[in-house]
């Protein structure tokens, strides 16, 4: 992919379909008088006395308790330097996006225009009664120093300036892992720092408050190591590091180092300079996108290297979306006063500990082919390990509760690990582990239009994203006139294979191979033939049957029923009876919502239910790792009808209840009491389901459809799929509505199931 077809696609991810990463939503009705004298006058009243009287009220009554500012003056932004703040609101957006989906924060993003540090911290510090934390992002050394202190001296709420000790919580926690592996002591390491600026600075002082000596650190900045007496470049933050030595260049002081932490720049270290170092040493080559030493070359000189990067593609990736939204989650929730170094210390070693754990399935999932086993290429957990936001928030609590930083102690940490386990399905990048699934073992997937407009604008995400190997079924002239006007930059041959679907008689294994599956229902040779040719859907469909493609995507063009009726004989069902069943997921504000079957079984009896919700109970576990809160809905709600219906889905919920007994499921049941425990609990305070349910089974085919569509028009939640349950190979359709972004999605989730398919058989 080009670089000016990568820019066109990020500025309309940024301006399409409305300007910007983020929106300002009300959590509570406004919809009759009754509700706004509640919201505003006279009601509001009473909540302005309570807090009053009695501040600590402000986090119960008000968002300021999930709400936290991302300030930046734009002095610094990450690979772009000072080009001031409203350059830097799209950076702050993206920050306020990591916080809500890692950690359900809700953020305002505030560029200021100042750079004088005192005006900043006045203007920062009026902001108080707003917010319940402050992330300071993007502001450059020295100021960066001064306006967090001063802030943390006079704020009375977090101030967190996460350039610095979000990188400084994770790569300790690397540097923790590393020395336990190869048993060296906190006390005994000798440091070498490249880089003073705000994060190797926090960096070192962190490792300091863990036990590394002063005497033992070497710090350098472009003008070599930073000693006592020296002139050139020194300010007050440096001559903290200063130290008696005769070293003077990187190459004096990385003898005999146990530890180099790389905060600078692209070739500082090279391999005759580290293999100079002692036994097992930890490099963490920090600079992105180019570290200081590559890994291959470190491990080339030193095979006895840890390495540590802060790239993604490497092993040991030193990533602060591991840290940030799960301290700020944990100093929200006790009503921090501030981010002391117990609390620094506490995520450090919660993140490390994890890494010891063994592996749950999610992330085995998430991450598959790799050896997700503590040791030299795992020291620190992955982004997507949604442990992170039960450990490290309880972390910080624990030690901000300890010493004395707590303003709302929490008594009952075990029900406080409960709620945080909640915000795992509700606040994940929900389709980023089949991403990474899907692009460790790319399948062969065939489009059956492939001349369609979002099937095309769909190939660049799917190419760029790397889940799968596409098969276009189209003309070429066609395609390729197509991506020019649409402005993509993928070549055909290259990024993807085009079967023209003009010359399939020239192949007489699939119109042979259909009028086998075919022949016996009446569809003579020619016929066959001619299927072949003017069917793309058929066309796919003997592709995948034979092997030549994993699996296949169509219905972008036609009718739903159409296309499944050609598959059917091509690709059989799995289930004995031939039935099959689809599901759709819309992802809500409060998480993922399983739909089934809107789009094949018109009106399922009794065994077909059954069907239906063993299929979507697999679908969830598989695919997602979520677990299932099964509800089958009703315009019967607990009994309180006994027609055909109703009784229908009371018996199927009977037996799915004694058959998959570790499996919430319950039924029959309105939508509304599926979604709401209260009400729920205010008509059936037995019922076998605890929480909002995320799987609902539709009685029939027109209950299902109309509610995706009201779902869909009411909630802007976003559909994935409809995906097929029941088919021996994976065959999709999909529904004419879906965006590119949709069979992005499609395809990411089917590539990963096609390589966990080929795992089970193994």
């Amino acid at each position: 992919m080009s670089d000016d077809s990568f820019k066109d696609s990020a500025l309309r991810y940024h301006s399409d379909p409305v300007p910007g990463k983020l929106a300002i939503r009300p959590t509570k009705p406004l919809a009759n008088n009754r509700d706004l004298s509640r919201a505003y006058s006279p009601g509001v009243a009473f909540a302005c006395e309570e807090i009053a009287s009695d501040p600590r009220q402000a986090a119960n009554l008000t968002a300021r308790g999930n709400l936290v500012a991302v300030i930046s003056n734009g002095t610094a932004v990450l690979g772009l330097g000072n080009i001031g703040p409203l350059a830097a609101k799209p950076v702050m957006e993206g920050k306020a996006v990591l916080f809500k989906k890692f950690a359900d924060i809700d953020v305002f993003d505030i560029e200021i225009n100042e750079t004088d540090v005192d005006k900043l911290v006045d203007i920062i510090a009026s902001l108080e009664p707003t917010f319940g934390g402050i992330n300071l992002e993007d502001i450059k050394a020295p100021e960066c120093f001064l306006v967090e202190r001063k802030l943390t001296e006079i704020m009375n709420i977090p101030v967190f300036h996460d350039d610095q000790h979000g990188t400084a919580i994770v790569a300790a926690a690397a540097v923790y892992n590393g020395l336990r592996l190869v048993n060296k002591s906190f006390e005994e390491i000798k440091l070498v720092a490249s880089g003073a600026g705000a994060a190797s600075i926090a960096c070192v002082e962190l490792l300091l408050s863990m036990g590394v000596k002063k005497e033992n650190v070497r710090m350098l900045d472009r003008n070599g190591v930073i000693y006592q007496g020296r002139e050139a470049g020194m300010n007050p933050w440096k001559e903290k590091f200063a130290v008696e030595t005769d070293d003077r260049t990187i190459e004096d002081a990385i003898v005999d180092a146990d530890l180099f932490l790389g905060l600078s720049g692209p070739g500082v270290l090279n391999a005759e300079v580290v293999k100079t170092m002692a036994r097992d040493p930890l490099i963490l080559a920090m600079s992105n996108p180019i570290p200081e030493i590559m890994p291959e070359d470190a491990k080339a000189a030193r095979p006895d290297a840890i390495l540590a990067t802060g790239r993604s593609d490497y092993p040991n990736q030193v990533n602060n979306v591991l840290c940030f939204p799960f301290i700020f989650r944990g100093a929200l929730d006790c009503g921090a006063t501030h981010i002391n170094d117990a609390m620094k210390r506490a995520a450090v070693k919660a993140i490390a500990n994890l890494a010891m754990r063994e592996v749950s399935e999610a992330v085995a999932k998430a991450y598959i082919d790799e050896e997700l086993k503590f040791g030299r290429e795992y020291l620190i957990p992955k982004p997507f390990d949604p442990r992170l936001i039960e450990e490290v928030p309880l972390a910080v609590v624990k030690a901000a509760m300890e010493s004395g930083a707590a303003t709302r102690p929490i008594e009952d940490l075990e029900a406080y690990r409960h709620k945080l386990s909640d915000y795992v399905n509700s606040s994940r990048l929900f389709m980023q582990p089949n991403i990474n699934v899907a692009k460790k073992h790319p399948a062969k997937i065939v489009y059956a239009e492939g001349e369609n407009d979002d099937v095309l604008l769909s190939m660049q995400a799917i190419v760029d994203e790397g889940v799968a190997r596409p098969i276009l079924i189209g003309r070429q002239n066609v395609i390729e006139e197509k991506m020019q006007a649409m402005g993509l930059r993928l070549e055909p041959g290259k990024d993807f294979t085009v079967f023209n679907a003009e010359q399939a008689d020239l192949h007489d294994r699939y119109w042979q191979h259909y009028h086998q599956s075919v022949g016996r229902s009446g569809v003579a040779a020619d016929a066959a033939r001619s299927a072949v040719l003017n069917n793309s859907t058929i066309l796919a469909a003997a592709m995948v049957s034979l092997g030549e493609a994993d699996g296949m995507v169509c219905g972008k063009v036609g009718r739903f029923d159409t296309h499944l009726r050609d598959i059917r004989p091509i690709i059989r069902s799995t289930n004995t009876e031939g039935r099959l069943s689809s599901i759709c997921v819309l992802l809500l504000d409060d998480g993922p919502l399983f739909l089934a079957d809107p789009f094949v079984n018109v009106n399922p009896d009794e065994d077909g239910i059954v069907d239906i919700a063993k299929d979507a109970i697999h679908f969830v576990q598989q695919g997602f790792d979520i677990e299932p809160v099964v509800a089958l809905v009703s315009h019967s709600n607990f009994g309180t009808y006994e027609d055909e219906s109703a009784l229908k889905m009371k018996r199927a919920a009977d037996r799915l209840r004694n058959e998959l007994p570790d499996v919430q499921i319950d039924g029959e049941m309105h939508a509304l009491t599926a979604l709401n425990q209260d009400l729920r609990d205010s008509v059936f305070e037995g019922a076998n389901i605890k929480g909002r349910a995320n799987v609902l089974i539709m009685p029939n085919m027109d209950a299902a459809s109309i509610t995706l569509g009201m779902l869909r028009s009411f909630t802007n939640g976003r559909l994935i799929g409809p995906f097929l349950n029941g088919m021996e190979k994976p065959a999709h359709i999909l529904i004419p509505s879906v965006s590119g972004r949709g069979i992005l999605n499609l395809t990411a989730l089917m590539s990963a199931d096609i390589v966990r398919r080929a795992q089970q058989k193994r």
